[in-house]
């Protein structure tokens, strides 16, 4: 890494003054889990659909529900199957999401699932400053924001099909891990395989689990949760997201690939110029 490099990070904090009025309220609080990380392992890389098996029904695991303020909705869920993009005038974080994937290739509900991570970050752990533009450039190399292969991300924020990569085997770009879950996960009861739209490893979701949504739940397959999740994997160990050094520790954390920390730093650039627009 060059030195260059190595001191600068995303201009990503840059979010509405109407969003960071949402962070005052207490909406945005997290579930919490316990233990230490095991290294996210997130892979890029994905197998055809009909050749990666459909994951079975989540096993509930034990996170506490998110809190809402009383009059509110939960985060980041609209509470009907409607699109989030046509819901305007109620929910700051939802105008602004909508503002903003009007002008890049981000759907509204992701923008929501980023957002709110960052929001409930800034109140958790103030001093990581991770953001929601990192967030969001590491959904898009994931698994384009939920979309990969033609998936559609859900007003629940879950894609139509599970997303599953690659059985972790040792191949070509891929470490070797054997099934640490029992297929609950990613079905697959040999290898592991990264899931949902932030690709996380399940012995890694079972480290950093979180319910990011408020409905009892930590589902890697929901982006609420999944946003959420990594938001705290980043932020492990005290780092700090916002210095050059930092971000790029923690990126690389994520998948230890130059290329990919690259790829994310462009992508979270391009994010944070478009969501500064209103400022």
């Amino acid at each position: 890494m060059t030195e260059s490099a190595s001191s600068k990070h995303p201009r990503s904090r840059s979010v509405s003054r109407a969003v960071l009025a949402v962070a005052g309220r207490g909406v945005l609080a997290v579930g919490t889990v316990a233990s230490t990380v095991l290294g996210v392992g997130a892979v890029a890389v994905f197998g055809e659909p009909s050749a990666a098996p459909q994951a079975p029904p989540l096993a509930r695991q034990s996170v506490e529900p998110a809190p809402v303020e009383p009059g509110s909705s939960a985060p980041g869920r609209s509470g009907t199957a409607s699109e989030p993009g046509d819901e305007s005038g109620e929910d700051p974080v939802r105008d602004w999401a909508n503002e903003v994937a009007a002008v890049v290739d981000v759907p509204s509900r992701a923008l929501v699932s980023y957002v709110n991570a960052d929001l409930a970050m800034r109140s958790r752990s103030p001093e990581c400053g991770v953001d929601w533009a990192t967030l969001a450039g590491i959904g898009r190399v994931e698994s384009d924001h939920g979309r990969y292969n033609g998936r559609r991300l859900g007003a629940d924020a879950v894609p139509s099909s599970p997303i599953i990569g690659v059985p972790l085997d040792g191949g070509e770009d891929v470490r070797a891990i054997t099934d640490t879950d029992d297929g609950v996960l990613d079905g697959d009861t040999v290898h592991d395989r990264a899931v949902g739209p932030m690709q996380f490893i399940p012995s890694t979701w079972a480290k950093w689990s979180t319910d990011g949504s408020g409905d009892g739940v930590g589902d890697p397959h929901n982006l609420d949760d999944a946003a959420m999740a990594a938001a705290r994997y980043l932020c492990a160990g005290g780092r700090d997201m916002r210095s050059g050094d930092g971000w790029w520790s923690g990126v690389m954390s994520y998948n230890n690939s130059v290329s990919y920390a690259r790829k994310v730093f462009s992508l979270a650039e391009r994010y944070a110029q478009a969501g500064s627009r209103d400022e």
